[in-house]
């Protein structure tokens, strides 16, 4: 969620836990023109009182947990000690998991894709912050591609989230329960997969929802796989056809065929 009322974000969290969500996480890391006319996103980063604030309201208004993401700084607040001092008051608000985007923000002269890539990588920086603060959890963010990364961050703080490359790449995480829980199991193929979304397409437009909004997550499925330029267009013509439903995925592997 996004906001600097805390009154208004408690009442939010309170709809969220009816909702059956498990967490309510804080945005404090979006740079965008647009959040920051509304002053939440990452310029409250220079307000740490005003997020401790939020937190403590939806820490007392909810039982799920209340998490916030951030930047490792903004502008030319962005030292260790700054980002240390922004951290050390939200902490007291009993914040449940720091999740820190490896990157300052500028605020001024970058867009938000920009400030996705331009400005540098400071791993070592949330590394740091998990070994002065280790009765924190602390998860890191920004720049993970694949599961080699996620090990190496592991091995530093408490966890690892992993954005962008997420919708790139989904069956990056095919083998996740073998390489990051040891579990010994075949992970499904990507034709298996699409497959196994046949009921949840189904369920979802049962209900009125586009078949468009559950094929397009799953145009990068076959990302680096032969075909996969087919595969997006096919899922892309198609999930646009009037009446069009499940059987767009189905008869696309009900041979087993590729596509």
């Amino acid at each position: 969620m996004g906001g600097d009322d805390p009154k208004a974000l408690a009442l939010c969290a309170q709809i969220a836990e009816d909702m059956g969500y498990d967490e309510i996480n804080l945005n404090v890391g979006c740079p965008s023109d647009r959040v920051q006319n509304g002053n939440f996103g990452a310029c409250l980063m220079a307000q740490p009182e005003r997020v401790a604030d939020c937190v403590a309201a939806m820490r007392g208004a909810v039982q799920i947990p209340i998490t916030v993401k951030h930047r490792i700084g903004i502008d030319d607040r962005d030292t260790y000690e700054d980002m240390v001092a922004f951290v050390r008051v939200v902490a007291a608000a009993r914040c449940d998991r720091f999740s820190v985007h490896a990157r300052k923000a500028w605020l001024q002269g970058l867009s938000p894709k920009e400030n996705r890539n331009i400005p540098p990588l400071r791993y070592e920086d949330v590394y740091r912050l998990k070994q002065d603060f280790p009765h924190l959890a602390i998860e890191i963010n920004g720049g993970v591609q694949t599961l080699e990364q996620v090990c190496v961050h592991l091995g530093h703080v408490d966890a690892v989230m992993i954005g962008r490359a997420a919708y790139d790449n989904p069956y990056l995480f095919a083998t996740v329960d073998q390489v990051i829980y040891g579990e010994d199991k075949r992970p499904l193929t990507r034709p298996e997969i699409a497959e196994a979304m046949l009921p949840y397409i189904e369920r979802w437009m049962s209900q009125g929802g586009k078949l468009h909004a559950v094929t397009r997550p799953m145009l990068q499925l076959f990302t680096g796989e032969p075909g996969t330029r087919a595969w997006k267009r096919y899922l892309t013509e198609q999930s646009s056809v009037l009446g069009a439903g499940a059987e767009v995925v189905r008869l696309r592997f009900s041979t087993r065929r590729r596509f």
